[in-house]
């Protein structure tokens, strides 16, 4: 079964709304968690804008799965990965401006400060993966850098319209995977994923873990957080090649 990470930071966001202390990042995790999440996803952005220090910090102490940050290759928050020790970092681009992610991270243009950022994290002993575009340069880049894995954005086919561009766009993804898998890394997936688009991608060989938060979030809103899990989990499984039916 491919793996789904929970991603929390607009729990984090309605919070942050009131500058309050609810809802709490904390036991949204909790709650996630027993709803069957795999793993829990945070971003802890420069500007601090839903995730906080503080949040990850206790974050690293009660997740009993596994704990995923996102993560701009800055100094400041590079150091404060390293002390939190999350099981894995995901490295993306991030731009002061943006509502959310926008894009994959260009890892050729970035080298400079995207190999010493791998190398520093997997010296500590944490599992690092790339958020990057379907492109073939950008695999092979991020094999060569020494990364242990990729995330997929799929931003792009989760905002395509009409069955030939969307068909274009898993055609992408089923692409870039094979390719990272002949390379030796992990292929995860997310951005812009929810409970309607998830089935095509579930369906390419290869995928390892889906990471979803706003999808999630959002239902949760209306029928609570281990309720919202529980239904991706439903939805990710119910159009998934079982090997046994041949």
């Amino acid at each position: 079964m491919i793996r789904l990470g929970v991603n929390i930071d607009h729990v984090a966001t309605i919070r942050q709304a009131r500058r309050g202390r609810e809802p709490d990042p904390v036991a949204a995790a909790v709650l996630a968690t027993l709803g069957g999440a795999d793993g829990i996803t945070i971003h802890l952005r420069e500007d601090r804008r839903h995730i906080q220090d503080r949040d990850l910090y206790v974050l690293r102490e009660t997740v009993t799965t596994r704990l995923n940050l996102e993560m701009a290759t800055a100094d400041e928050i590079l150091l404060i990965a390293l002390k939190a020790k999350p099981d894995e970092a995901t490295l993306v681009p991030e731009k002061r401006q943006e509502l959310t992610t926008e894009g994959g991270l260009d890892v050729v243009a970035n080298e400079a400060t995207v190999r010493p950022a791998i190398e520093r994290l997997k010296a500590a002993g944490i599992h690092v993966s790339l958020f990057i575009d379907p492109d073939e340069t950008q695999v092979g880049a991020s094999a060569q850098f020494g990364a242990n894995a990729i995330e997929f954005q799929t931003a792009s086919y989760s905002e395509a319209i009409g069955e030939t561009a969307i068909h274009r766009e898993l055609e992408k993804l089923r692409t870039a995977t094979a390719q990272a898998i002949s390379l030796g890394l992990h292929v995860h997936m997310g951005h812009g994923l929810n409970y309607w688009n998830v089935q095509s991608i579930v369906r390419i060989p290869g995928v390892e873990e889906l990471n979803i938060g706003h999808s999630i979030v959002s239902r949760a809103v209306l029928v609570g957080m281990e309720r919202a899990v529980r239904e991706m989990k439903r939805a990710m499984s119910e159009h998934y090649p079982n090997p046994k039916r041949g």
